[in-house]
């Protein structure tokens, strides 16, 4: 009996450590890519007949003369043209059904949970658009973002790879704050987490942001358009706060992103050393003056527009709304023309998550070049991320995240619509 029982963990053993030695000693998988042309963002080139030669999970080498190793597997999309995955600097994907969101209302109609699990979908339509990392920018039902990227990076479901907020920051009765209710409603705690109003009030915030696994901060400096009783020409946290802000999130190596449509709450944001003003609508001469000194990006989610107007909102929304959208794509032509630094960011869940590479050819129509539209969704979303040196362009020791388009989008940028392959970090989800 004893020797059998030695026996039995002598077998498991024997197990365990063969397959622990399988998992250590594993060749990671190599793939050669033939491509087509390939987008280089680096250098605003498109080059011809590319080998991309990948090895687990990051791209090994790449360039024409590359040789193909024995045994490697090939994928063949030389009748394609290859970039960088594309990176949206501004999303709400955990916002749950975006059918349900016209009105934040609608969120107290659904628990926390129901809206993390309506969530799932969004991720996976972002990744098969050809959108393989997002900078997301806040939830109205705290750390529901956290949840969805933990789970995107345990592999339970598939989606983007997620920078994320954690829940908006913003003083009481704000923009990020669900107002509109009676005052003698109480919400939960989920609903106001991110509210404060002093300085030491907001450094106390990012620190808890900070511990609760948030990737970057998100400030709301002027009212919105999106919340009842609230006025996007309205300033709302002070210059001290913004820096308090900014100051507090360097300490935990995080970088802040301010929501800001008011002239005065852009310059603001600028001055306390904003990585980047979200929507920018009302930014003037000196505010886009101040935005390339400082290096500040600019994310003007200018498509949306289409969706505001297109379907069924409250009346106050569209009041507020009501002339934003011409100015913002005006005054996007002007910054770009002025070389402020630019990334893509779409606010998508506002659209259909499907719907947010359609914004590239709204880029190209009010200023851009497609190649400064691509390098916006690209190069200049990884360095605004602050992780240009793992994504964002094709080269050696980055991670393979690869997308193509079976036409040119150099020649017609709305072949970025119509993403017919999607690799993130070697794993095909799309093709």
């Amino acid at each position: 009996m004893r020797f059998r029982a030695f026996l039995l963990v002598l077998m498991i053993s024997s197990c365990g450590a063969g397959v622990r030695s399988q998992e250590s000693g594993a060749p990671e998988a190599v793939t050669a890519i033939e491509a087509g042309k390939v987008i280089d963002v680096e250098n605003g080139k498109v080059l011809e007949k590319q080998i991309i030669l990948l090895r687990g999970k990051k791209i090994e080498a790449i360039g024409s003369d590359v040789k193909i190793p024995a045994g490697a597997k090939i994928l063949n999309l030389s009748a394609k043209t290859v970039l960088p995955g594309l990176i949206d600097c501004h999303s709400h994907l955990a916002d749950g059904d975006q059918a349900q969101n016209a009105d934040p209302f609608n969120q107290l109609r659904r628990t926390a949970s129901q809206i993390a699990l309506e969530s799932v979908p969004n991720a996976r339509v972002t990744l098969e658009s050809g959108i393989t990392t997002v900078r997301d920018a806040g939830v109205y039902r705290a750390l529901n973002d956290v949840a969805l990227r933990d789970a995107i990076n345990k592999g339970y479901i598939i989606g983007p790879r997620m920078f994320v907020a954690g829940a908006y920051i913003t003083i009481t009765g704000g923009a990020g704050a669900m107002t509109g209710q009676a005052p003698d409603i109480k919400l939960p705690w989920d609903l106001h987490y991110g509210e404060a109003n002093s300085p030491w009030e907001v450094r106390q915030k990012v620190r808890q942001l900070a511990h609760d696994g948030a990737n970057h901060i998100k400030l709301l400096s002027t009212g919105a358009v999106l919340t009842h009783d609230s006025n996007p020409n309205s300033l709302e946290f002070t210059p001290e706060e913004l820096q308090a802000a900014v100051s507090e999130a360097k300490n935990f190596g995080l970088r802040v992103m301010v929501h800001a449509h008011a002239t005065e709450g852009i310059k603001n944001a600028i001055r306390a050393g904003a990585a980047s003003v979200e929507h920018a609508e009302l930014v003037d001469d000196e505010a886009i003056a101040l935005a390339k000194e400082h290096g500040t990006y600019f994310d003007m989610d200018i498509y949306d527009e289409e969706c505001i107007q297109g379907e069924k909102r409250p009346d106050d929304f569209l009041e507020h709304d009501r002339g934003l959208a011409q100015m913002q794509r005006i005054n996007f032509g002007k910054a770009v023309r002025a070389g402020v630094k630019m990334a893509f960011g779409t606010d998508s869940g506002v659209c259909p998550y499907k719907d947010s590479v359609k914004q590239f050819a709204f880029m190209v129509k009010y200023g851009m070049t497609p190649m400064q539209a691509i390098q916006a969704a690209t190069i200049n979303a990884a360095d605004l991320i602050g992780r240009a040196d793992q994504f964002g362009s094709l080269r050696a020791g980055k991670f393979a995240d690869i997308v193509a388009v079976d036409g040119d989008p150099i020649a017609d940028i709305r072949q970025l619509e119509h993403v017919t392959f999607v690799m993130k970090e070697g794993v095909i989800y799309k093709q």
